[in-house]
């Protein structure tokens, strides 16, 4: 079953992406192909020896890469979007000669984030998409505690644990520069194929049943949760808003209309609940919220900013943060379910681009 997922998310974008590269500057039976295709590798480095202040020498290299797939025709537009990101940090804890320049290897990004959507246009803007979208990762994720030889790490997420698979279909108001969307029948679907991850608890809202799952054996394990909801998503894409900068922005809102029966609110106890909140907030003094807070908690949030100033054809400075808040995420730390990313630097890239 696992191999099946993986064949199907690596066919996610194939008819667009060998399309797009097989007719790209020519006409398709009334419409048109344009394509953007760019990779792009990001390095810092920083080198200490004997210095007064004190540092870490330490490396850090991500390749990145962005596909834009367009497929334009005067009744309807296919869109296909690839994001893929993967990035290592090395870094050199101490001067000792016993050990490696270069001690710990920690993973600095990790995304894959594929999109294709087909489009109507209605009227003076409006019209309807039916929108796929795949949010995974590549390799293992790692929670650190300790360091040095002391250091422990975990696996807290893999390929396919989680993914996401959303589709919707929607009501969209589109301009120039920015769109809008508005579901109210959403499908949306958590993978976690990993057996211990869920042996672990980290199921991701996958929810396990209760009368059958047994940690210690994973033919009782549930792999896969399907969620009907409501889906918003607002995106902008402006290039140079100002000479030589772009700026690109997303915010997605998703709610699960059985949430707050997975949740029970006042009806379990919290070491019952497969929501159980972490962090500062506790079951007790959720259930005093009033009802637009409890539906607001409940709301996955994601959001992400980027802004890219080019200095040359082939080398840019950027700035990247990603916002997240998910309640089937167990959390780690003070943040509970929240997670943030944030990049600033510079990299090297390469844009191709096709179409008219």
């Amino acid at each position: 079953m696992k191999r099946i997922i993986t064949l199907c998310a690596a066919l996610f974008m194939t008819a667009g992406l060998v399309s797009a590269q097989e007719e790209s500057t020519s006409l398709v039976s009334g419409g048109s192909w344009t394509t953007a295709t760019t990779p792009a590798l990001k390095v810092s480095e920083f080198f200490f020896n004997n210095w007064a202040t004190a540092g870490n020498s330490q490396l850090d290299a991500t390749a990145t890469f962005f596909g834009n797939y367009k497929y334009t025709h005067p009744r309807y537009v296919w869109d296909n979007i690839a994001d893929l990101a993967y990035g290592y940090a090395w870094q050199d804890l101490d001067d000792s000669p016993d050990m490696p320049f270069f001690e710990t290897r920690r993973k600095s990004n990790d995304k894959i984030d594929l999109t294709s959507a087909l489009s109507w246009n209605a009227y003076k803007g409006w019209g309807a998409s039916l929108t796929a979208n795949l949010k995974t990762q590549f390799g293992k994720g790692y929670e650190y505690k300790g360091v040095g030889a002391n250091q422990i790490e975990t696996v807290i997420s893999d390929f396919f644990a989680p993914a996401y698979l959303t589709t919707a279909l929607s009501f969209e108001y589109k301009r120039t520069d920015w769109s809008v969307s508005l579901s109210f029948l959403t499908g949306k679907t958590t993978f976690v194929y990993n057996d211990s991850l869920i042996a672990a608890g980290r199921n991701y809202g996958v929810i396990q049943d209760k009368a059958k799952f047994d940690r210690n054996d994973p033919s009782t394990f549930k792999h896969a949760y399907f969620a009907l909801g409501s889906y918003v998503k607002a995106m902008y894409l402006k290039k140079d808003i100002l000479p030589n900068l772009d700026l690109y922005a997303r915010a997605e809102l998703f709610y699960d209309y059985a949430k707050p029966k997975n949740m029970a609110w006042g009806d379990k106890m919290e070491s019952d609940s497969q929501y159980k909140p972490v962090g500062e907030e506790t079951f007790e003094s959720l259930n005093a919220y009033g009802w637009l807070k409890k539906r607001a908690f409940e709301t996955d949030l994601d959001f992400e900013l980027k802004l890219d100033y080019r200095l040359s054809n082939h080398i840019s400075v950027n700035f990247a943060t990603n916002l997240k808040w998910d309640t089937d995420f167990t959390g780690m730390g003070k943040w509970g379910h929240w997670q943030v990313y944030q990049m600033a630097g510079l990299q090297i890239f390469f844009n191709w681009k096709t179409g008219k």
